[in-house]
């Protein structure tokens, strides 16, 4: 079975190329026009271990938050198809990552509910640049963009950290590495993991 996906979605305020293979290694190629977020895709698909392409622009002469959105959005589309109807996933996972003075938890629910939970973060992080372009907010953004539109439930938490491209970071590849468990086969589980019998 593929567990691929490939979304096109074009709006006056930005144009997302995105395909994605759930069952890859983690290669990737990653063009959003904003740095800092090709930096933290890039580090999605290799913690992951999910084939990304990514071709996005966008009225970044505004602000970089349509692109940013826009581009979390249909990942979060294209991850919600290319799971199918889930059968035979762990459905759950969890990872905690450190880098340097940062260490960020989070869990993951492959539910077919959308929730996201995100806390931890210092006083004042939302309105940190990062890369002098990348504001902090656009971190939960994202979260909230990937969660609801591929149907996760998702716990991210912030336990310690100073350095605002850390904090970022940490999120990300938490992020990554507990979705990597929670979309893996588990060779154990037949049919659909819930007593409901669908997700």
């Amino acid at each position: 079975m593929s567990r691929t996906a490939q979304i096109s979605r074009q709006t006056s305020e930005s144009s997302i190329e995105l395909s994605l293979n759930l069952d890859g290694s983690g290669k990737s190629e990653i063009s959003t026009t904003v740095p800092f977020f090709d930096h933290m895709l890039t580090a999605l698909s290799k913690h992951s271990l999910i084939d990304l392409k990514i071709h996005a622009t966008g009225d970044t002469h505004i602000d970089v938050h349509h692109t940013v959105e826009d581009t979390a959005i249909v990942f979060g589309l294209a991850l919600k198809q290319a799971l199918g109807d889930k059968s035979g996933i762990s459905r759950y996972g969890d990872a905690t990552v450190p880098l340097d003075d940062a260490l960020a938890r989070a869990v993951v629910d492959v539910s077919g509910r959308p929730f996201l939970v995100h806390s931890g973060e210092p006083a004042g992080f939302e309105n940190t640049l990062i890369g002098g372009h990348f504001a902090g907010s656009l971190v939960r953004h994202v979260f909230e963009a990937i969660t609801f539109n591929a149907g996760l439930t998702v716990h991210i938490n912030l336990l310690t950290g100073r350095d605002g491209h850390h904090i970022a970071e940490a999120e990300f590849k938490a992020f990554a590495r507990a979705l990597r468990k929670a979309i893996a086969f588990d060779d154990r589980v037949q049919g659909v993991p819930s007593t409901k019998g669908k997700l």
